[in-house]
């Protein structure tokens, strides 16, 4: 029974050796967050406090072919700030510096949008489920989990210069009663240079899309364009950006609706001192929204929000932050009451 215990010992020994020198590398990340909100909206109804605490834990993965290939992927454990875990698919790094996403890919007008300072932790005001106005520059940018987005090298054609394309298409999923993404397709830049002492980046795109359904079919896809730039000067960074198009809000609880003639123009501005943060951000977007599917938007949604926040690096990985909004909600053509302030105070972790 010694020998045999002996035995199985060293066989268990002999393949965990084997499965880590023939594992991926892989490496973890995450974070948590912990603060406490209140918001006062201009309805009257009575002003909030609430503590939030959000984390999360992604796993990512790698390794390279004896060709030089690299083979990469990831996944989440846990993610507390919204409902997805975020499975990515393969993505694939060639010997020149370009790479491929298979799988879960997203959209290229998505990934060259520029990022325009605001507020900092988690202030925020809901609307009106019925105020359909959308405030980000990437608001048209949809895609299925069947498809692929290329990466250029860095310096492609020109220094600086890096562009994206992608395509996605039906997952074979049945419209029912609503409506299904079908197809996409987005294109997206990048260019990166300088005039002086400041660093600009210049960012684009441009994306359209099909949708199939079983009864009315949307006016419109979702589909449009965006624009933006960041320049940085020593410590301080101002951004700006503007978006527009129509949208196609796909919902589980059968409230499709379509958003058409959307805009969104965003500016901001960030300066680091030291140890601490500085940031503010405006963003005004206005959309026509319509509660039939086939039938354009005629009457006017948006939104005007006033960012500010505060960071400081406590210490490594750990930030304080205060942060503050201030939006104004307009709904079919007419001011609403669901507009407010809200305010954050808290701190992030992490690894």
């Amino acid at each position: 029974m010694k020998e045999e215990l002996l035995i199985a010992s060293a066989l268990v020994s002999t393949l965990g050796a084997a499965s880590v020198a023939n594992a991926v590398t892989a490496t973890m990340s995450g974070g948590h967050h912990a603060g406490l909100k209140g918001s006062s909206i201009d309805d009257g109804t009575a002003d909030t406090t609430s503590a939030v605490t959000q984390s999360s834990f992604s796993v990512s993965l790698s390794e390279t072919t004896d060709g030089g290939v690299g083979v990469a992927s990831s996944f989440m454990l846990a993610n507390e700030s919204d409902s997805g875990l975020h499975t990515a698919g393969i993505t694939l790094t060639f010997t020149d510096g370009s790479k491929l996403d298979l799988i879960n890919a997203g959209n290229a007008a998505n990934s060259h949008d520029v990022s325009v300072p605001g507020s900092a932790g988690e202030p925020g005001v809901t609307v009106a489920s019925t105020n359909h106005a959308q405030d980000g520059l990437d608001f048209f940018g949809q895609a299925t989990a069947v498809g692929i987005e290329w990466h250029s090298a860095a310096d492609f054609m020109a220094d600086g210069l890096k562009i994206g394309a992608s395509f996605s298409s039906d997952t074979g999923a049945a419209a029912a009663a609503s409506v299904k993404l079908e197809s996409s397709w987005g294109l997206g830049a990048t260019y990166v240079t300088s005039a002086g002492d400041t660093a600009l980046t210049l960012g684009a795109g441009i994306a359209d899309s099909d949708w199939k359904d079983s009864g009315t079919a949307p006016s419109s896809g979702s589909n449009g364009f965006h624009v933006g730039f960041s320049a940085v000067t020593g410590d301080l960074t101002v951004a700006a950006g503007y978006a527009n198009g129509d949208d196609v809000i796909d919902s589980t609880t059968a409230s499709e609706v379509e958003v058409n003639d959307n805009t969104v123009t965003k500016i901001g501005a960030k300066y680091v001192a030291g140890d601490i943060t500085l940031s503010i951000g405006f963003t005004s977007a206005a959309g026509k929204d319509s509660g039939t599917l086939g039938t354009a938007g005629t009457t006017e949604d948006a939104k005007d929000t006033l960012a500010a926040g505060i960071s400081y690096a406590v210490a490594s990985g750990v930030t304080a932050n205060i942060g503050y909004v201030d939006v104004d909600s307009q709904n079919d053509g007419a001011n609403d009451t669901k507009g407010g302030t809200s305010w954050y105070i808290g701190a992030n972790m992490s690894f």
